[in-house]
């Protein structure tokens, strides 16, 4: 009965027992090699260790030719591994067992569905930026606002973005994985829910600001769970992630065609966005398509919620149960994941107990939240970045890639998070609006799969790719301010989507594969910060520049694309072929 009831408590804790015919011995053991080939090695080495003097943290598991995984053996890999992260706790010493052990396991079923899962918050977080593009017209007509201050809408969605993140990648160290994974979406999808009964302009703002609170937990909390339960060996499924990216904006544009313009005032919304006037343009009463759509959102949102938290159940990450000083805990998790992939594992308690030191009080071993908190901001000090710019080649392209995703965050939003603003005409009725944002999400959806290929091109590789599909997402946007034709704008604004997920696709793969593991969390971590702050500013830009002219925005986004195409062109570091560091 009590096994029972943990099986369905979606916050149980576990004890190893739970799981038999788990644990074999360590010399029965079928070890996975974390170390890339020495060919690989030796040419990574060439071009960025000798310039960077970046070390390498992959790990050095034995040689399939060794007789036999002993203990002896495991210590020294894991002192190997901990020369090159600079700490040398009890805690990193047994951090580094499970590492080992999750490797042993292999990728299996848990992990594949829990990859899903946390597409799920990839997906969420592009579906609710499109979601409030999309309402913007509407609230427009229904609320008087004027069509260029309206934009700040999208502000109010980014300050949540910025908070939730900084707030949430901190939290789920000091309150779990497990409950930050679950809150995010659960967060979002209430206030969603919520939205779509606002009163007024303010409560809409302040409502997308809450949901944002949540929303902007997903990238950080979703990644750093994820990466914490794969091997090491599928770390780039990380990047993966971004598939789930467009697939956002395709549902939210589905949705949107088929509600917004069915129950709409449409007619009036066309004068009402064009003319600017001041004065609602339709009620309440006669304009509830954006309302019925948000709440079909959030209930999606909501819906996800139950499949991660009801119909999945996820373990605590072994890390944090570490961290808190919960060892038997950590080892039943890794005994967890064994079992549900249909593995086995030679890790104990005993034997995390003589590579970090013994137990005796779970007090000498609990990392208390001043100290979780100094770890969390020890990413981002000035002996965590330096490494960064250790050398020429790796100091130039750790400040370029962080100015391409700075001017990618603001260039993006400029253009996207206003798009259905764009895209409608004097001539242009609602429904062929919210239509043809449909067929440009739809066409955009194949561009992460290109990106998959184009990338390992000989003579193109990932500079290659990112670098040509940039310049021509520019020159797209550029085309696209040409005519107000309908049809012109619905072909260069589907052909922008494509070119543009590719470009975003590559950057999420080509970001973590070129700054040492070591460096890695501080490196991304701080392009997504830069990426963060970049959005932020854009509805600003796009309300002082559309003031002036109504296409400005536009301009300015394909500026900053270019400015970004130029950025990739110097990259010195290629990474096509090789293993990451």
């Amino acid at each position: 009965m009590s096994s029972m009831f943990k099986s369905m408590n979606p916050l149980a804790n576990h004890a190893a027992s739970e799981f038999p015919g788990v644990l074999i011995p360590m010399a029965e053991a079928r070890r996975h090699s974390t170390s890339s080939s020495e060919h690989s090695r030796k040419s990574v080495e060439h071009e960025i260790v000798d310039d960077a003097k970046a070390e390498s943290s992959s790990g050095h598991s034995l040689p399939s030719s060794s007789p036999a995984f002993t203990i002896d053996s495991l210590r020294k890999e894991i002192e190997a591994d901990l020369a090159a992260e600079g700490h040398d706790s009890a805690y990193d010493r047994k951090s580094q067992v499970i590492n080992k052990a999750i490797q042993d396991i292999g990728m299996g079923r848990y992990q594949w569905q829990l990859f899903v899962l946390c597409g799920f918050g990839w997906m969420a977080d592009n579906l609710w930026l499109q979601s409030v593009a999309i309402t913007l017209p509407s609230i427009t007509a229904e609320f008087g606002v004027d069509s260029n201050n309206v934009k700040y809408t999208t502000m109010a969605l980014f300050i949540g973005l910025c908070i939730g993140a900084s707030f949430w990648g901190i939290a789920s160290d000091i309150i779990g994985r497990r409950l930050a994974f679950n809150c995010t979406l659960l967060i979002a999808g209430m206030f969603g829910l919520a939205a779509a009964g606002a009163p007024n302009w303010t409560a809409v703002c302040a409502l997308y600001a809450c949901l944002g609170l949540g929303i902007g937990g997903n990238l950080p909390v979703d990644g750093a769970l994820l990466l914490e339960f794969l091997p090491f060996s599928n770390g780039n499924l990380l990047t993966l992630l971004s598939v789930f990216w467009p697939v956002g904006t395709l549902i939210a544009s589905m949705v949107a065609w088929g509600l917004i313009p069915q129950y709409g005032c449409a007619s009036d919304l066309d004068s009402c966005v064009l003319t600017n006037e001041v004065q609602p343009c339709c009620s309440k009463s006669n304009n509830w398509g954006w309302r019925y759509f948000i709440l079909t959102m959030g209930s999606i949102t909501m819906l996800m919620f139950i499949c991660r938290f009801f119909l999945f159940h996820l373990f605590e990450s072994p890390k944090f149960l570490l961290s808190r000083g919960r060892q038997a805990e950590a080892v039943a998790v890794v005994h967890g994941i064994a079992y549900h992939n249909k593995s086995q594992i030679w890790l104990t308690e005993d034997i995390l107990d003589q590579i970090g030191g013994h137990s005796d009080t779970a007090s000498k071993e609990k990392l208390g939240v001043a100290e979780i908190l100094k770890r969390s901001l020890s990413k981002f000090s000035t002996q965590r970045i330096a490494p960064l710019f250790s050398g020429w080649r790796l100091g130039l392209s750790t400040a370029l890639l962080w100015f391409i995703w700075a001017t990618i965050g603001m260039g993006y939003p400029l253009f996207n998070a206003f798009l259905p603003q764009y895209l409608g005409g004097a001539e242009t009725s609602t429904n062929t609006t919210y239509r043809n944002y449909a067929i440009t999400s739809v066409v955009g959806v194949p561009g992460s799969i290109t990106a998959c290929y184009t990338v390992n091109i000989k003579y193109i590789g990932r500079k290659g790719t990112m670098a040509i599909s940039t310049v021509i997402t520019g020159v797209f946007l550029f085309v696209f301010t040409l005519s107000s034709d309908s049809n012109f704008q619905l072909a260069f604004s589907s052909l922008e989507a494509l070119f543009q997920n590719v470009a975003y696709g590559v950057l999420f793969a080509y970001t973590p594969e070129v700054f040492p593991a070591p460096n890695r969390g501080t490196g991304s971590g701080i392009a997504s910060f830069l990426n963060r702050l970049a959005g932020l500013c854009a509805p600003i830009v796009a309300v002082n520049a559309g003031s002036a002219d109504p296409k400005s925005p536009i301009y300015a986004s394909g500026a900053l694309f270019f400015a970004a195409f130029l950025a990739m062109l110097a990259l010195p570091i290629e990474t096509r072929g090789r293993q990451t560091l």
